[in-house]
């Protein structure tokens, strides 16, 4: 047996489906979808969106397929910056052993537009040819594409299909119907035409651009009358989303978790988790999920949810997720619960007391690296500057901060904060950036504790289409990095070099992402040739120096700096995709430009 066949047969072994049962579809007839997911088995099971879409489109009779994964399996061989099976044999899921190329449809969830090359990786692991010009209808899989990554979709715009805009359980339901319903219809352009008229579907190919001399586009406009000029995302209603959309559906038994908030109550102006709705999981529906985790003797649960302290009925959950812990404990075995990060301004004494009443617990799946830490609490204040926090929309005062320590302290199961900081924003000034250590120290201070710990986690700013920052102006990653530094630096100069090392962390990204993200995060169509260019060079994208970029960019006539600046142009490359009112951006401009200029 070959070893890609050995590994798919012990992930098979392990894997523990949680969602009620369902009379498995006869394939005969059907269309057979593949997700293609760009990570190893046990962080697949975590992707909520591909794993939600699996089984509703399993479960439900009328949607006229099945649905399998693919996943980055531990055997694949590395050949530079490209997979490959170890034993010369096709690229295939775990549900089928048959190649996942001669599938009908293809999915691919981007999470992070840094990330786009992902796509080029799989593709040719499956032998499906990169660019949709290229797939022959009938012979290769329709590709279609979704998540945040593809805020902007244009620099895969010639390598997608088809982009699921929002939530997709309708929208891919339907693609899928009419995709079945055109299997013996002749080329692709019908199907295509059909399908952009699908609610939150965007076909890529149905648009024609105008593009600008060193980035962006002059104009967008659908190819034909029929072609819709604008797409909008798709958001369901809670009795319209099935319970794999909150929970994870698949376990390995090490590990699960669920989703009790889907979007934000708050808007700040630089992040897109308030753009969906806020809706809510059923009570009822989580605390069936951890029963079946208690019954399966699942150690770590997992709550996957930075607006956790939203969830109306966040009290009924830890208590009832505490009362697993604690038959677990008289067992001698212990469960941990992972929460994901929270607003300062939404935590009080109930909720400390009832997250340490857990036992072993911790803030942030990845980011519990600490020894001899009895709890992590993860804050996001964003800027320690009051004013700059305000002018981009978030309402996490000083004093709430404050407040949020001092329950921590009073609470006494808690020893180190992780606090998130985004750095390189329009309107920041030096003396922002530095007093992040002041606050760290402030921080570390009022916890109270000889053993109290504070990580500053760095963030560069990050212009998101959708929000209202969308055109904002972008720092050099390099710069930002060096930001990151200085600020590391102050820190260690204000606590001494003995008190750095035990009490505090810096930490911030690596910056190849970062300068795929200034480019990817707004580029237009040429970008995604310029990711194929570096990925056929062998170039290692997770180390991409700024150097490489921009001579990969200047041989498509395009200006690395062109990305960086504000964009004030009349159109955007994602224009079809844009909804974001014009006044409130240009406001919000103008209130930057002008702390900055009185500072200056």
């Amino acid at each position: 047996m070959s070893r890609l066949s050995t590994e798919i047969d012990a992930i098979r072994a392990r894997e523990i489906h949680l969602a009620p049962l369902y009379e498995p579809k006869d394939p005969a007839g059907l269309l057979r979808m593949v997700f293609m997911i760009p990570f190893g088995h046990a962080f697949s099971l975590m992707c909520n969106g591909p794993m939600g879409l699996h089984d509703l489109i399993n479960r439900t009779p009328d949607i006229p397929a099945v649905a399998e994964r693919a996943i980055e399996y531990d055997c694949l061989v590395r050949d530079g910056n490209r997979l490959r099976t170890p034993d010369g044999e096709p690229y295939r899921s775990i549900e089928s052993p048959r190649p996942v190329v001669a599938a009908d449809v293809v999915g691919v969830s981007m999470i992070n537009s840094g990330d786009l090359h992902s796509l080029l990786r799989l593709l040719d692991l499956a032998g499906i040819p990169r660019r949709a010009a290229d797939r022959v209808p009938g012979v290769h899989p329709l590709v279609v594409g979704g998540n945040q990554g593809l805020a902007d979709p244009e620099p895969l715009a010639d390598y997608l299909d088809v982009v699921a805009v929002g939530e997709a359980e309708r929208s891919l339901a339907e693609l899928l119907r009419i995709v079945h319903a055109h299997r013996q219809t002749p080329g692709r352009a019908p199907l295509l035409e059909q399908l952009a008229r699908v609610p939150g579907l965007y076909v890529p190919s149905l648009y024609e651009c105008d593009l600008a001399p060193g980035g962006g586009v002059t104009a967008v406009r659908p190819r034909t009358l029929t072609v819709p000029r604008t797409v909008h995302a798709q958001y369901l209603t809670p009795e319209d989303l099935h319970d794999a959309h909150f929970v994870y559906p698949i376990t390995d038994g090490t590990a699960a978790g669920f989703h009790p908030v889907v979007g934000c109550l708050h808007s700040c102006h630089f992040c897109n988790l308030g753009v969906p709705p806020f809706r809510q999981a059923p009570l009822d529906v989580l605390t069936a999920y951890v029963d079946q985790l208690e019954e399966l003797r699942v150690p770590k649960i997992i709550i996957s949810a930075p607006t956790f302290t939203q969830y109306r009925y966040r009290q009924q959950l830890l208590d009832h997720i505490r009362a697993y812990a604690d038959r677990a404990a008289a067992d001698g075995r212990t469960v941990t619960t992972i929460i994901g990060s929270i607003r300062a301004d939404e935590i009080n004494a109930d909720y400390l007391q009832a997250v340490t009443e857990l036992g072993d617990f911790g803030h942030l799946f990845t980011e519990l690296r600490l020894s001899q830490a009895r709890g992590v609490l993860t804050i996001a204040p964003e800027w320690a500057s009051p004013d700059l926090v305000a002018l981009y929309g978030k309402t996490q005062k000083t004093e709430r901060i404050d407040r949020a320590i001092d329950l921590c302290r009073e609470n006494g199961g808690i020893n180190t904060v992780m606090l998130y900081f985004i750095i390189g924003a329009p309107g920041e000034l030096p003396s922002d950036r530095m007093a992040i250590a002041d606050h760290a120290i402030a921080v570390r201070r009022r916890l109270g504790t000889p053993d109290a710990n504070v990580i500053v986690k760095l963030h560069q700013f990050m212009p998101k289409p959708g929000t209202l920052t969308g055109r904002l102006e972008m720092c050099d990653p390099d710069t930002v990095h060096q930001y990151g530094l200085d600020i590391g630096e102050r820190l260690r100069a204000l606590v001494g070099d003995d008190d750095y090392a035990a009490h505090y962390r810096v930490e911030q990204f690596e910056t190849a992402m970062m300068h795929l993200e200034v480019v990817c995060s707004r580029g237009d169509r040429r970008v995604g040739h310029v990711l194929e260019d570096l990925y056929d060079a062998g170039v290692d994208l997770a180390r991409l120096t700024k150097d490489e970029l921009v001579a990969a960019l200047s041989k498509h006539g395009l200006s690395y700096e062109r990305h960086l600046r504000r964009m004030d142009d009349a159109v955007l490359p994602w224009q079809t995709l844009h909804h974001v009112n014009g006044d409130a951006e240009q406001q919000l401009a103008r209130a930057l430009d002008e702390r900055a200029g009185n500072a200056a």
